[in-house]
């Protein structure tokens, strides 16, 4: 298959944000493991899109299969960004269900969820919304066996909506400056709330907002990588040897720090000001610093080693 890099070039140094999610899984895990359940050719495609004259994808714009990291077994999903935004459906949603619970079965050394989605589908909502539910259960199952599950966001979507509810109950996730995660996007704030709120135009406040490396700053995730995949690789074996226990002891340190949180930030209008008080030292120059600068800066910063989404 084709990647978006020169003829001959090394598959490591792929685009994340640019391959597509078939590249970013063979790319990703080890050369020749991979093998994908329920592929293009069993034209598993969703049974809804045709009563709105939409055009349906061979795999539902969602790849799942077993692989190897490093030598490790490991189940992989990946969404397809470029198919209807990577938007969660009837037989979207089902893939990924089932891998999940086939974990349960097949105990891998982790589950990798490389989110690009902006949520539920609104030709298929009802069914959109369920798999989100299902799914954070499903997680959760995972979790409590024993199996890391960890998310890694750096695609054209980010991960939003039903989406950023995943990426939250992962282990551990890994974003890069690309990768977005929040619930809301910014057309649906500015939508409810106003551009006075919130300007969805505002290319640069969408990316202190939900980008990244404020994700990053505050614990929301727990890597910041470069966009390639040699850098996403790294993070995600690093994530795998760190994941949580997923018991009470963990929920109750999480949501005291959800509730720190807000009484420290709650009255911020921008991430500049969340930065400041975090001790950043220039707030300003967080969005132009360079990978090194930014780990850096993080490295100085507690709230960045929380892992409270």
């Amino acid at each position: 298959m084709a990647a978006p890099t020169a003829a001959g070039a090394d598959p490591q140094a792929l685009s994340w944000y640019e391959a597509t999610a078939r590249q970013r899984v063979l790319a990703l895990t080890d050369p020749g493991s991979f093998t994908e359940f329920m592929g293009p050719t069993e034209r598993r495609m969703s049974p809804h899109l045709p009563l709105f004259d939409l055009p349906r994808a061979f795999d539902d714009g969602i790849v799942v299969g077993r692989a190897r990291l490093d030598g490790k077994p490991v189940l992989v999903a990946a969404q397809e960004g470029r198919f209807m935004g990577g938007a969660f459906g009837e037989v979207h949603g089902a893939k990924l269900i089932g891998l999940l619970r086939a974990a349960l079965d097949v105990r891998p050394a982790a589950v990798l969820i490389l989110f690009d989605t902006g949520g539920v589908r609104l030709q298929e909502a009802n069914a959109g919304e369920t798999a989100i539910a299902e799914a954070m259960r499903a997680i959760a199952q995972v979790r409590a066996a024993g199996v890391p599950v960890i998310g890694l966001v750096g695609g054209r979507a980010g991960a939003y909506g039903g989406g950023g509810l995943i990426a939250g109950t992962c282990s551990r996730l890994a974003v890069s400056e690309a990768g977005r995660i929040s619930v809301s996007g910014p057309e649906v704030i500015e939508t409810n709330r106003g551009a006075e709120e919130f300007d969805s135009r505002d290319r640069a406040l969408v990316w202190r907002t939900m980008g990244g490396k404020h994700r990053r700053l505050i614990g929301g995730a727990d890597a910041y990588s470069d966009d390639t995949v040699a850098a996403f690789r790294a993070a995600a074996l690093d994530l795998i040897g760190r994941a949580p226990a997923f018991d009470l002891a963990t929920l109750d340190s999480e949501q005291a720090r959800l509730e720190a949180r807000i009484a420290r930030f709650g009255d911020c209008r921008d991430a500049t000001e969340i930065w400041a008080r975090l001790g950043v030292n220039d707030p300003e120059a967080v969005p132009a610093m360079t990978t090194a600068a930014f780990d850096e800066t993080v490295a100085r910063v507690t709230e960045a080693h929380h892992d409270a989404r």
